[in-house]
């Protein structure tokens, strides 16, 4: 048995990549499970190294954008002169969020959040945001905006500069979620980068969520969410709800309380 109880310790240290629990059949054996085996790299192993090249599927090609504009398979959402894209949330009518000269655009204040016209599924999305160079109040009060995919998962937009709040909350969270790995924003008034992975949850026939949504978030080319399971959504108060949903909209919030939050260079990719 003490041979045993050893083996199975070393099955659980040895690997720094996965952790693979052993199953003690009896007190002479110990099987492993949960063990990954690739199919197609079993049977008899090539000798020639044009047996493990492929020139199908084609890759498709894409033209990076420069300083972060669309690449040339994007969906453009904002480039600086229209808000054409978008519509006010509570009634459907016309964004009415400010047009700024920089070419960016400004929430308006108690307007209401805005969402965009057209639905998305599984998206690469990137935004750029800035909060006001004039800091007014602090905590969840100062330059509090965020970026919901699907209409229900926020990722939360604040200026956290020498301002400390809840950390599941503070910028780059995905909000009462997951505290992001770093804080990463640059000095009030600068202008930051969102770059964000999301993958839709999956729910059967009866409407149970049988796989979570992720969401990789990379801010100002930082790290910080990393591929994170959504629980469901971001409430405010209470706990995280599964509604049954196919694509949603992307929506922009207005926190109400003037936080002057300003965006520009809105584009995703459907992946």
């Amino acid at each position: 048995m003490k041979r045993v109880l050893m083996a199975a310790l070393v099955l659980s240290i040895c690997s720094c990549n996965e952790v693979v629990k052993p199953e003690v059949a009896n007190d002479n054996e110990v099987t492993e499970s949960n063990i990954i085996v690739h199919e197609e790299y079993s049977g008899v192993e090539p000798s020639k190294p044009e047996e493990t090249e492929l020139y199908e599927p084609k890759v498709a090609v894409v033209t990076p954008g420069k300083n972060g504009s669309a690449p040339s398979d994007a969906i453009v959402l904002f480039e600086g002169t229209s808000l054409d894209a978008w519509i006010h949330v509570q009634d459907s009518t016309a964004a009415n969020w400010n047009l700024n000269d920089d070419g960016s655009m400004m929430v308006k204040d108690k307007s209401g959040n805005i969402q965009t016209k057209q639905n998305f599924g599984d998206v690469q999305l990137h935004l750029e945001w800035s909060s006001p160079a004039e800091v007014q109040r602090d905590g969840q009060n100062r330059a509090n905006s965020g970026v919901f995919l699907n209409g229900m998962y926020e990722v939360q937009i604040l200026d956290n500069n020498d301002n400390p709040t809840y950390v599941n909350g503070q910028v780059g969270s995905i909000y009462k979620q997951h505290i992001p790995l770093a804080m990463a924003s640059v000095a009030a008034g600068e202008w930051n980068t969102y770059d964000i992975i999301y993958r839709s949850p999956e729910f059967n026939e009866a409407g149970d969520k049988i796989k979570s949504g992720t969401m990789t978030v990379m801010h100002n080319g930082i790290l910080v969410q990393d591929d994170v399971a959504l629980k469901g959504t971001t409430p405010y108060i209470g706990w995280p709800k599964n509604p049954t949903h196919g694509k949603g909209p992307l929506m922009l919030q207005d926190h109400q309380d003037n936080s002057r939050v300003s965006y520009r260079n809105i584009w995703v990719r459907e992946l």
